[in-house]
């Protein structure tokens, strides 16, 4: 009987990861020793496990270069439409294993490494994540940019360099403690800084109306100097600029005008204008109005359009001489998309330059400036949309704000002769809002500015057009679009879960890779018993796989025979972690008061950092850990109830818990979640949903069929319905007895006994203050949950289920996205086409 085969031995089996041949094999090795030796100025017997990851990350990075040059050459020469993708959030993850993925690398560098005594997992563990984002939305950039560069898009992120991203989560006690993110402390060899590209910003000063037209004066200026970082697409040799700025004080910062302080102290408060890229905002769906952040989105907004224009004049397209003066073509060679409104500065700053710079009439620049922005709309929910104080603006951005003005006066004009004496419409659209203080709408400026308005899922869309933005549609129903999100297949199904990609490449070719939609491919396999086996033992070998590093890192011990229940996302009243955490008490007291019932076993997780400023989100955290204290450590239960809270949820965690679910929670109150993409992950990784009718969950039951999706509660009409005639929790806590014993527990102290009302102000929430009508949906998801027991309990219909969402699952690719957006609103056809690698002859 053969033995059975090595993990090194298993992977080298799955084509997915490339070729290993023997000159690919020889170089890599002969490369990474050299950047040990050269690079690292380190000998082997000296070297650490960091030193062997630089090495591989230097040895990689050199195959990323010559197509990296090559592609940007190319981009010159032909001079396409190029896309701007503004955003203050990237959540990148790690580098490493992506670049191999994309270049077809894997199998030949796992080799390498292995020859060289190394293990390449071990080695891929020591990258930081470049955590440049709170979730969804920063996430959603990370996974355009890998699709614009797999669609051959002349495409540029741009945003900003966080000294520190979103900060690391600790348990202490069962409370979140927040620690610094250095994610830089030991260098970052995926970036490359060009101070050669580097910019001014200007800041606060004042505004003079002159003959010879409006000056900005006696402003602070702040440098911001450019971090590219490569951003390969799928096997076509077309390499990205992801282009991240950094904040940096002149030379002369604070020493041009008397300063009593003298010049250490000038030095020294160097800090204050540097602080600019200090550090990532941790909110999620919350606007926090600060100073700082403002001059983060303008700083940002300000270096990019110098940097846009720049190459838009550069490029030789069309005319000889190195200025480009006239403007009219800008909209055909430049688009810019805005992630949400925190780059929302964009609009007046281009006008800015058009007109105080380059000198065009009003008319002309406003016609450039909306043909040339569209933007991205993430979110309903009132207390995240950005409305800025004037007299901030007025301090901060003085010619901005007279700019603001400007485009709002001209608005409001057009408003007032298309609905002559609407007085209360024109109060509605006004993008500036009154009050006490007047604030600027950011998401009105973003309207009004674009020729394109999206959300991000087809119900989100429709409830902008019918509510947040009715007024807007009313007046410009072709400006309004729906883009539903996607995910990229590349990392979060080739890179994370290997196993799954080749069983799929071994029924329907790897096509699929790029081409999602052809998943559809594997209905016809679903009564196929080998598929079914198949798919059940990876799925079998990657909760295995996640049960020991939760076991090594976290000390836990789990049932991998479980049902594994997953809840990973942001901590956030309308995600309804609270919703999963009466679930789990409604299972344990069932436990308790049947121990002798047959139970389908489970193990729950809940993993997600909450906002250091949101009290709530940290009350929940504490709740769940609490459960855990309680359920876990009850002999009567046993291993057939685990809680979990995961530490530190982000996207390298992301990519080892996805794999192992079964269960995926999306449990939303309908008409908050704008889509969700999370749901996306788990959906092609293998686990069945439990949703409410809400994002792009609608998307998916529909995709799916309805029937093989787990879909409870109320709909967006019932939660309207219930906002008239008003919802009152304590109806449902006096009508059921299950959920009444569980919040007494919880207000009883039995989930703490040494502080008896630690959680009176989650009660106090729930029955009397509750936005997200916890209550109202809770029969529903307990109903929906004892369907998904009765399916677990059924391994081969469970695993068929799996197979039609996974064949299902093809829309929800980025790729599919990204096209819609080229073709609807950027004016640019993606194409498949390979350009040449830099070894070919041109």
């Amino acid at each position: 009987m053969s033995r059975p085969l090595s993990d090194h031995e298993k992977k080298k089996q799955i084509s997915v990861r490339g070729l290993a041949g023997v000159e690919n094999v020889t170089d890599l090795k002969k490369n990474f020793n050299r950047h040990l030796h050269f690079t690292l100025v380190k000998d082997r017997n000296v070297a650490t496990p960091r030193d062997y990851y630089f090495a591989l990350a230097h040895t990689v990075r050199d195959h990323l270069v010559g197509r990296w040059i090559r592609t940007q050459q190319y981009y010159y020469e032909k001079d396409p439409k190029r896309i701007y993708y503004l955003s203050l959030e990237f959540y990148m993850g790690r580098t490493l294993q992506n670049t191999m993925v994309n270049l077809g690398l894997e199998n030949a560098c796992d080799e390498a490494t292995y020859q060289l005594g190394l293990d390449m997992e071990e080695l891929q563990e020591i990258e930081e994540d470049a955590g440049l984002g709170n979730g969804g939305l920063g996430r959603l950039a990370a996974c355009f940019l890998d699709s614009m560069a797999t669609l051959g898009l002349a495409a540029y992120g741009y945003g900003i360099r966080y000294e520190f991203g979103i900060f690391n989560q600790k348990i202490s006690n069962g409370w979140q403690v927040e620690e610094a993110d250095d994610w830089l402390r030991y260098g970052n060899p995926w970036e490359k800084a060009r101070p050669e590209y580097t910019r001014p910003v200007q800041f606060y000063g004042r505004v003079e109306h002159t003959p010879d037209g409006v000056k900005w004066v006696d402003t602070q200026v702040v440098l911001a100097l450019p971090y590219d970082t490569p951003v390969p697409g799928y096997r076509n040799n077309t390499v990205n600029t992801m282009r991240l700025w950094s904040a940096k004080a002149p030379n002369d910062f604070n020493l041009k005008d008397f300063n009593v302080g003298g010049y250490i102290q000038a030095v020294l408060d160097r800090n204050l204008a540097e602080n600019i890229s200090r550090v990532l905002y941790p909110n999620d769906n919350f606007f926090e109005g600060k100073e700082l952040r403002l001059k983060q989105e303008y700083f940002v907004v300000a270096a990019t359009l110098q940097d846009i224009i720049r190459r838009f004049k550069s490029s030789k397209f069309g005319s000889l001489e190195a200025v480009r003066t006239t403007f009219d073509a800008f909209p055909d060679k430049v688009a810019i998309q805005l992630n949400d409104t925190h780059p929302a500065m964009a609009i007046p700053e281009l006008m800015r330059i058009l007109v105080d710079v380059e000198k065009q009439s009003w008319e002309q620049a406003w016609d450039v400036t909306v043909r040339t922005c569209a933007y991205t709309n993430h979110t309903v929910l009132p207390e995240a949309l950005e409305r800025w104080p004037v007299p901030l603006l007025e301090q901060l951005l003085p010619r901005h704000l007279e700019i603001i003005y400007e485009i709002n006066r001209r608005h409001m004009e057009r408003i007032s002769s298309l609905y002559p004496g609407d007085f209360d419409r024109m109060r509605r659209m006004s993008v500036i809002e009154e009050g006490d203080v007047k604030r600027i709408n950011m998401a009105h400026l973003c309207i009004v500015g674009s020729h394109a308005v999206n959300g991000v899922a087809r119900i989100h869309s429709d409830i902008l057009k019918a509510t947040l933005f009715k007024d807007f549609y009313e007046t410009d129903p072709g400006k309004f679009q729906n883009k539903t999100n996607g995910i990229t297949p590349r990392r979060w199904l080739v890179l994370c879960n290997p196993g799954l990609a080749e069983i799929i490449a071994e029924k329907i070719g790897d096509d699929y890779i790029r081409d999602l939609d052809q998943l559809k491919k594997l209905l016809k396999f679903v009564n196929d018993e080998g598929l079914i086996r198949d798919i059940a033992k990876v799925k079998q070998e990657n909760k295995l796989k996640f049960s020991v590093y939760l076991e090594k890192e976290y000390k836990v011990k789990i049932n991998p025979n479980s049902m594994f229940d997953l809840q990973v996302k942001r901590i956030h009243e309308y995600k309804r972690q609270l919703l999963n955490c009466l679930h789990i008490i409604t299972m344990y007291n069932r436990i308790k008061k049947e121990p002798n019932k047959q139970f389908t076993p489970r193990t729950v997780m809940i993993g997600g950092k909450a906002a250091p400023g949101y009290h709530t989100a940290k009350m929940i955290i504490k709740l769940i850990t609490a459960i855990g204290d309680i359920v876990n450590n009850d002999p009567v239960v046993g291993d057939r109830l685990k809680v979990i809270f995961l530490e530190n949820y982000k996207v390298s965690l992301a990519e080892k818990v996805i794999p192992a679910a079964d269960l995926s929670e999306q449990i939303s109150t309908a008409g908050t979640e704008a889509s969700g993409t999370g749901n996306m992950k788990f959906m092609l990784n293998g686990a069945l949903t439990i949703g409410t009718m809400d994002g792009a969950n609608v998307e998916m039951a529909e995709e799916a069929g309805e029937g093989n999706i787990f879909i409870f509660g109320m709909r967006v009409e019932d939660v309207d319905q219930m906002d008239r005639k008003g919802y009152n929790a304590k109806d449902y806590y006096d009508r059921i007895p299950e959920l009444r014993q569980v919040i007494d527990q919880i207000s009883g102290g039995f989930f703490s006994p040494k502080q008896p009302d630690l959680f009176k102000d989650i009660v106090n929430l729930l029955m009397y203050h509750d936005r997200f009508k916890v209550f109202a949906d809770y029969e529903s998801y307990m109903k929906c949950q004892e369907s998904v027991n009765a399916l677990y309990k059924n391994p081969k219909e469970w695993t068929k289920m799996v197979i039609r969402n996974i064949a299902a699952s093809g829309k929800f690719s980025s790729d599919r996205t990204i096209s819609e957006y080229a073709r609807e609103i950027w004016g640019v056809e993606p194409s498949t086409a390979k350009i040449p690698a830099p070894d070919d002859p041109r």
